[in-house]
């Protein structure tokens, strides 16, 4: 069974992570290693910046300059292709030698690959809370944003009611 590829972060010099990120895609496009390294990215963030003279302005930023993620299945092989390459510094890890793989959560958190949710409820649906501190309650489903993984939630605490902001896949449709 092929061992599943997971994130890891490469550090670079500053600046160079453009080039980096082009010099492993040509030598994995060369190599024919699509197999092994599968993803590089360079987490980025638009930024809008309001200048003295009060126009906006709207560009770009990496979000951790210095910094390359990449999909791979860790190897001594793989570890020699990105090491060898021209700014690379090495890998993030306990030693440049043993890198440390991201979690699910940390890549989730960095925006580099997104969760696919089902949603099986909509608005007007009665859901149950499965996790945090109204773990258990129940309400009406007030509005669904898949995209910004937040539905909101109307739920009655101490005879109001409250609507409670919600990731998707927190709550469950209660059976009918």
């Amino acid at each position: 069974m092929a061992e599943a590829a997971k994130w890891y972060v490469v550090h670079t010099y500053s600046g160079y992570e453009n080039t980096v990120k082009a010099t492993i895609e040509k030598t994995v496009e060369s190599r024919q290693l699509q197999n092994v390294i599968q993803a590089i990215s360079i987490p980025m963030e638009t930024v809008t910046e309001i200048t003295d003279s009060g126009a906006t302005k709207t560009y770009d930023r990496k979000v951790y300059p210095g910094y390359v993620l990449v999909k791979m299945v860790y190897s001594d092989d793989t570890w020699h292709v990105i090491r060898n390459v021209r700014g690379v510094t090495g890998f993030v890890g306990t030693s440049s030698n043993d890198p440390t793989p991201l979690t699910d959560d940390e890549v989730y958190a960095m925006g580099v690959e997104k969760k696919e949710i089902i949603v099986n409820y909509e608005v007007g649906d009665t859901v149950r809370i499965l996790d945090g501190p109204l773990s258990s309650f129940t309400g009406v489903v007030e509005t669904i944003e898949v995209e910004k993984n937040a539905v909101s939630v109307i739920v009655s605490m101490f005879g109001r009611e409250t609507p409670v902001e919600f990731e998707l896949d927190q709550i469950e449709v209660v059976s009918q």
